[in-house]
């Protein structure tokens, strides 16, 4: 197997798991565990793996004094506001609103990028922009009976804000990724965000009763804490290094696929026209929105 194969397989790894995180995120919280509580076991794991790791793969350990701000504004975007809204919206939605909703983040990254970075908006990304909120507001406007979520559009305008916060982290990331590695930008972080997330969610996490979990319970946390908050980061990092950005950032499009067909096939969920239709327009938003982006990628420099 070539290490581009590797690579590609790697990142497919990681979306399959972010995919299935919506309906193993809908099991476990808040049946068995509050939301906040929740984010304090993702960001204690990710900090004792990521510094864990450093042991084995130490690089740069100080920071410049000039990019502290840039990574407390990434760690506020990229982990706290990120990890708030995602954890407590998908709590209250269902894992196939919240994995269309979260594919709008590429368009937020391109109208985000068009405003700090003054890179170009065409009119081709605006069709796009429009395409892609007019789904999302289908879905958040969605009319569902048969749902699994206990409040339909707080948690849909929950999710819509992770996906708005994750895409200006995105933005704000990039220059600090030209200094610092992939897993040293995420080790510093996740190492600032824990200073907000461990305060705002450790009553509800000493309150957990965890003698009441079983094996599904520890299983389906070890899924969340481990799998998609530091096995799938790290594997998307591995991606970038070897096809580069524009490659990995395209297999987000299969989120909502396998969020979907596990959804319905272990959640119950049901797949109707509206949520097709909201669906079209969202993959067709995201597609317009970064299509002249994608092509400049291939450009010979």
């Amino acid at each position: 197997m070539t290490r581009n194969t590797k690579a590609h397989a790697a990142v497919l790894g990681a979306n399959f798991i972010f995919g299935a995180n919506y309906a193993i995120v809908k099991y476990i919280t808040p049946a068995y565990l509050h939301p906040f509580a929740l984010n304090v076991v993702r960001i204690l794991v990710s900090l004792f793996l990521f510094w864990t790791l450093f042991l084995f793969k130490p690089g740069k350990v100080r920071l410049e004094r000039k990019h502290i701000p840039r990574f407390l504004l990434c760690a506020l975007t990229g982990v706290v506001i990120n990890q708030i809204f995602f954890i407590k919206g998908v709590s209250l939605t269902t894992p196939i609103h919240s994995s269309l909703l979260s594919l709008a983040t590429p368009i937020f990254i391109t109208l985000i990028a068009a405003w700090l970075l003054r890179e170009g908006f065409t009119l081709l990304k605006f069709t796009g922009l429009v395409l892609g909120i007019g789904g999302a507001t289908l879905l958040i406007l969605l009319k569902d009976p048969g749902h699994s979520g206990s409040n339909l559009l707080l948690g849909d305008i929950m999710v819509l804000i992770n996906a708005v916060s994750y895409a200006f982290y995105l933005v704000l990331v990039r220059p600090l990724m030209q200094t610092y590695s992939g897993i040293q930008v995420l080790r510093w972080i996740f190492t600032f965000g824990a200073f907000v997330i461990l305060p705002f969610g450790m009553q509800e996490f000493l309150g957990t009763n965890w003698a009441g979990f079983g094996l599904a319970q520890w299983l389906a946390l070890a899924a969340v804490a481990v799998g998609a908050t530091f096995l799938a980061y790290l594997l998307n990092v591995y991606g970038i290094s070897i096809i580069g950005a524009s490659a990995t950032g395209a297999y987000i499009y299969t989120q909502p696929v396998f969020a979907a067909v596990i959804a319905i096939v272990f959640a119950g969920e049901h797949f109707s026209l509206t949520k097709l239709t909201a669906a079209i327009l969202i993959f067709t938003g995201v597609y317009l929105a970064n299509f002249k982006k994608q092509t400049e990628t291939i450009q010979p420099s």
